[in-house]
């Protein structure tokens, strides 16, 4: 409380007379004072609450000077030790394991990776679910780990980088279309190659021509017709003995005077058949072309 006197002087007396008292009331007093303390006291219980949850925070996150429980931030980037869940996708340049340990990525549905370019468009992905796995992007591409190509597709095509494919399946491989190789070779010593088409034709087709090879033999077997084709050369059976057991035996031939031998008849056809060898030829008396 401040008060403030005024003094003035009388005109007959020049003497100093007092005038009426001002007095002002300064400061805060009342409800106001109190709800002030209120206020300032509810502020102090929400600060300490704030310092109580942050320390909560830090003790349950494991908050220390080198990161946040086993998730480790150095300058190379964040070392993450354990397993960890995450549940909103994870953006990363690059992941690596520990070089004493795998890398396990799992998941209960499926996981993806995708790549994506500067505009956001999905340019590679990989997913792996539980009833299969896709693989989308403008090529895939395995190598080994001296940079060696194994395997290559896009849309052309695809490539094997190795000299050799091996198939190891009971029921072989299976090939709905043409199939372009230099070479079709048996898996180990004691194992047979077969080439089969239940349904339709084999058809072996090669500019410079087709060479088998077999060290016990090779059998063909059609259900219907067999045909080798030469355009311009020669059909060569070249070996020590080249036998046709099945050959029908022609009508001639039959009479007296025959010997007990058979010569080969050639039709203008092209059939074959037996007949039995006379003093002359006796393809000509048959019937059977």
């Amino acid at each position: 409380m401040v008060r403030e006197q005024y003094i003035t002087t009388t005109e007959e007396s020049g003497l100093l007379a007092p005038v009426n008292e001002y007095i002002y009331m300064i400061g805060i007093y009342g409800w106001r004072k109190r709800c002030l303390y209120l206020f300032v006291l509810l502020l102090l219980i929400i600060l300490v609450v704030n310092l109580a949850l942050t320390i909560w925070i830090m003790r349950v996150m494991w908050f220390n000077s080198e990161g946040m429980g086993y998730l480790q931030v150095h300058e190379d980037g964040l070392r993450l030790e354990g397993e960890s869940d995450f549940l909103f996708p994870l953006y990363a340049e690059e992941i690596d394991s520990r070089e004493d340990s795998a890398l396990l990525v799992h998941s209960s549905e499926n996981v993806t990776l995708n790549a994506r370019n500067e505009n956001g468009d999905v340019t590679g992905s990989v997913s792996v679910g539980p009833d299969q796995a896709s693989v989308l992007g403008q090529h895939f591409n395995i190598t080994s780990e001296n940079k060696e190509n194994l395997f290559y597709a896009d849309r052309n095509g695809a490539v094997v980088g190795k000299g050799r494919l091996r198939v190891t399946g009971e029921e072989g491989a299976l090939f709905e279309h043409s199939v372009r190789t230099p070479l079709v070779k048996a898996v180990g010593l004691n194992k047979e190659l077969r080439l089969e088409s239940p349904t339709r034709s084999l058809t072996m087709d090669a500019p410079k021509g087709v060479y088998v090879k077999s060290s016990k033999g090779v059998d063909v077997t059609a259900h219907f017709d067999i045909v080798l084709h030469s355009s311009t050369g020669l059909l060569v059976l070249d070996a020590t003995s080249v036998r046709l057991p099945t050959l029908p035996l022609g009508e001639a031939g039959t009479g007296e005077g025959m010997y007990n031998m058979f010569e080969v008849c050639v039709c203008p056809s092209g059939k074959l058949f037996f007949s039995r060898a006379g003093v002359f030829s006796t393809c000509s008396e048959s019937h059977d072309c």
